[in-house]
């Protein structure tokens, strides 16, 4: 191969690390931009992240700061989290542009839909975790408090635990994503799926017990979400199993509707 050559398939890797390098800067300096403008409301951010704990803690209790930075660290920590999380469909947006060009039109039109919802299933979990488990799950852990012990929870010790939470129900969210793409990819088929359903269950609550406190209301919480999410997942894996066989039949595609078939080849715009 001469270096004529050489340069010629050199030059479009080159052109996608630029623009990959270029797509991540943006992600960065969306968040960072993010975070400035939510910087001035840490506190307030803070205080409404503590909310649920705060209206179950016993008369006269109140949170602590142990480090002697974390008062003033921990609020901004929050907010620099909460700028990722809500930075989420911009990343997405730029991971979609990087990679949409290389992709057919039919793939395109699935990815697409399969990045908007798992944004929408996340912040789903966010809102399920910190509107239903948080307050029952205070409510139970501060009234099994053993007597004489004053509940008087850390601030970082509670924003790691919360962080936690959030991660964990948002991903555990994302189970009929990951349902239909195990489908559409055909790692394993809907027929499996509907066969292994017992086990699947199974899974559901032991990932609960490891991702959630040693108590059955959070455990229940998690587990009884991604059974059923795995459920919706197994129902819409259906429409995406049908256009995997069309992919791996083209003449399913380049059949016309009076029964000839078209002798042009499927171009990744098609």
């Amino acid at each position: 191969m001469s270096s004529a050559d050489n340069f010629d398939h050199e030059q479009p890797f080159v052109s996608h690390l630029v623009e990959l390098r270029n797509r991540l800067l943006r992600s960065i300096i969306f968040i960072f931009v993010l975070f400035f403008g939510l910087a001035f409301y840490a506190n307030e951010i803070y205080a409404y992240l503590a909310g649920p704990l705060l209206k179950h803690m016993p008369a006269g209790s109140q949170m602590i700061a142990i480090d002697v930075a974390s008062p003033f660290l921990t609020p901004f920590k929050l907010t620099l989290v909460v700028s990722v999380f809500l930075s989420a469909p911009f990343i997405l947006y730029q991971v979609w542009a990087f990679v949409a060009p290389g992709l057919y039109r039919h793939e395109r039109r699935l990815v697409l839909p399969l990045l908007v919802s798992s944004s929408i299933l996340f912040y789903a979990g966010i809102a399920f975790a910190y509107y239903v488990l948080f307050p029952l799950l205070f409510a139970f852990i501060n009234t099994t408090a053993p007597a004489g012990v004053t509940v008087m929870t850390d601030i970082s010790k509670y924003l790691d635990f919360v962080l936690t939470m959030f991660f964990a129900f948002g991903i555990s969210f994302e189970v009929p994503i990951f349902t239909i793409l195990l489908v559409w990819t055909g790692i394993v088929s809907r027929e499996s799926l509907i066969d292994k359903r017992p086990y699947i269950i199974v899974l559901a609550f032991f990932i609960g017990a490891v991702l959630t406190p040693p108590d059955p209301v959070s455990q229940t919480l998690l587990a009884v979400p991604m059974w059923l999410l795995f459920e919706l997942g197994l129902f819409f894996s259906r429409f995406f199993n049908a256009n995997r066989d069309e992919e791996q039949n083209p003449e399913l595609l380049l059949t016309e509707p009076d029964g000839k078939t078209n002798q042009h080849m499927a171009s990744p715009e098609d």
